[in-house]
């Protein structure tokens, strides 16, 4: 079995993907997904505010995956549903099987990983104490109630501010469930801001900042569970504790990029972000394989997990007709004071034709600051945000005549004060 290109899942990062190669002179591509039908996690998504960039328009994630499957449509784009990737090799073999083909080896000229992610677990996070039903990941709980259609709780706590907590504390509500409280962590919320307003405020749910679950309580059911404050270290104040009867617990605390087959080819991994280190252009450190959406980094919106999957499907069809970058002139990004991560984390300014976008996330909230794009002390450019926190993925781009001017082979991405900027 061979195709010029094959495409690693069929959520909305895939899905754009192979679009954009179909539409940059790919014809032979192919789309593998584990689940049984296209769309990934948008299919459990049915509340609105997608496609507001992409589309200009509001959508629930149901219908935001349809427009792209419906996009397929006379493409002559091969899919396979229900299908396991089990290992990808160097020369870009890949081995698949499903229960209708059984055993597969298929070779293609390149490769697009668009796997997504995963949630972390209660294991991942050790909360103490019993283990008893009712402890749910906010993802899980969602395919229950919205796909599957079971009610995971009527007294629900949630842990984690994060998106997916904020929905479901929202969605839990407006099915009957009493929704006791969100506990978060850290002192700021990792969502969303429109998400604290529509999900929390408007539903007078209550939401506990630097505040942790240190105790849970059940035999077979959950029955209480014991939230404490922390400290400026993280670590429970003593005396602080509070009791919470509730038979449900929802856990929010953060996604991982979905990368064991990314690892296992050898592909260089970014521990900032826990996924593949890529180029301006998406490619990874393995030639002719390509990563984007929620496998590289977790975005907040699917509008920009299709623009950055798009690229990566154009990059593809490039290196599949031909256009191969030059590999000399290599600028490194770095992230500097205040920023967590970047991406990209290289760039070949030979290959950029205007501009390059780079995303990040702050370590903290932040007010009337400057982005500053550096190269050697000089600064290059710099970009002024009234806002910034760490739940909210920032964008700049910059000018390929910046990078150009670099004094060095690399950049670096720091938040400052304005004062400091000047």
């Amino acid at each position: 079995m061979q195709y010029d290109l094959v495409v690693v899942g069929g959520g909305p990062a895939g899905l754009a993907a192979a679009l954009s190669a179909h539409e940059n002179g790919v014809n032979s591509i192919l789309i593998i997904e584990r689940d049984r039908e296209l769309g990934g996690i948008l299919n459990q998504c049915i509340h609105n505010g997608f496609g507001l960039h992409y589309f200009k328009e509001e959508l629930t994630g149901p219908e935001y995956a349809l427009r792209f499957i419906d996009m397929l449509q006379n493409t002559g784009i091969d899919i396979k549903l229900g299908t396991m990737v089990l290992d990808i090799a160097e020369d870009r073999t890949i081995q698949a099987m499903n229960s209708v083909d059984g055993y597969m080896m298929i070779k293609t000229k390149a490769i697009v990983l668009a796997m997504g992610c995963r949630e972390r677990t209660r294991g991942a996070i050790a909360i103490p104490g019993d283990r008893p039903s009712g402890i749910f990941t906010a993802g899980a709980a969602q395919r229950y109630l919205n796909m599957e259609g079971y009610m995971v709780g009527k007294r629900v706590l949630i842990l984690g501010s994060g998106d997916i907590g904020l929905i479901m504390a929202r969605r839990m509500t407006l099915e009957g469930a009493k929704v006791l409280a969100v506990v978060e962590l850290m002192p700021y919320s990792n969502g969303l801001n429109r998400n604290i307003v529509q999900c929390l405020q408007d539903y007078d749910i209550p939401l506990y900042l630097s505040h942790t679950i240190t105790d849970i309580q059940g035999h077979k059911r959950v029955e209480k569970a014991i939230v404490s404050k922390v400290d400026a270290n993280r670590k429970p104040i003593p005396g602080t504790e509070i009791e919470f009867d509730c038979d449900t617990i929802l856990l929010s605390v953060g996604l991982i990029p979905e990368n064991e087959l990314s690892r296992g080819v050898g592909i260089q991994i970014d521990p900032r972000t826990n996924g593949p280190v890529v180029f301006e252009n998406m490619e990874t450190s393995l030639e002719g394989v390509f990563a984007c959406g929620n496998v590289v980094h977790v975005h907040d919106l699917v509008d920009f997990v299709t623009q950055e999957s798009m690229r990566a499907g154009k990059a593809a069809a490039q290196y599949i007709l031909g256009d191969t970058p030059n590999q000399k002139n290599l600028i490194t990004v770095k992230n500097g004071s205040h920023v967590n991560y970047t991406v990209p984390q290289y760039i070949r300014p030979d290959h950029v034709e205007k501009l390059v976008e780079v995303f990040f996330r702050v370590d903290n909230v932040y007010s009337n600051m400057r982005i500053v794009v550096a190269s050697g002390g000089q600064e290059l450019c710099s970009f002024k945000r009234e806002h910034m926190a760490p739940g909210e993925m920032e964008k700049i781009v910059v000018p390929k005549k910046f990078l150009d001017e670099a004094k060095q082979a690399e950049i670096t991405i720091a938040v400052v004060n304005q004062e400091e900027a000047k």
